[in-house]
């Protein structure tokens, strides 16, 4: 972390709000970006952003050295997300184990003549469990562990999740790409 940085850090935990509003200043548009992916009206977006920041900013003490502090930010603000569509009323379905069989959820190849926008939008097609899902482990480069963890669910069901996101979003870009190997 860059000295700057820490001395911003050091200054928020002493609650003063110019070095909040630094801090602020240097992780808003990235924090925008990550909310924007699960919330597509922008006011929504950013009130879940201000509250993860309002999050952040009460818990910074907590923060260590140990991980970057735009990591840490990221997974308040993921967190944020989760909690408000959880607050919607959405909820993860507990997968029946024993008639899943679990297949290799590495296989995330797609043709190079599809962009990531096409394959973002497509996405956004998915079902919402299946979405925030394959978002996390896609786009945030979360493990299944972290998923579970995120969104209160056994490690079987992320996988789950993420393997039959997997599976549409490949017929998506099929029906779309007439079908283009994927």
């Amino acid at each position: 972390m860059q000295k700057e940085q820490k001395t911003i850090i050091k200054s928020c935990v002493k609650g003063n709000e110019k070095a909040q509003m630094q801090l602020y200043n240097l992780y808003c548009d990235a924090m925008f970006n990550i909310v924007c992916r699960y919330f597509k009206n922008t006011e929504d977006a950013k009130d879940i952003m201000q509250d993860g920041f309002l999050k952040a900013f009460s818990n910074i003490k907590k923060y260590k050295s140990d991980y970057s502090f735009g990591s840490w930010l990221k997974r308040i603000i993921i967190n944020q997300c989760i909690d408000t569509l959880r607050k919607q009323k959405m909820e993860f379905t507990i997968i029946d184990y024993e008639k899943i069989e679990i297949i290799d959820d590495e296989n995330w190849s797609f043709n190079n003549s599809i962009s990531k926008e096409t394959i973002i939008t497509a996405i956004e097609q998915l079902n919402e469990k299946h979405q925030i899902v394959v978002k996390l482990y896609l786009i945030e480069g979360y493990d299944h562990a972290e998923i579970s963890q995120i969104l209160n669910i056994p490690l079987k069901t992320s996988r789950t999740h993420l393997r039959r996101g997997r599976l549409r979003l490949k017929e998506l870009l099929k029906t779309t790409y007439n079908e283009a190997r994927y």
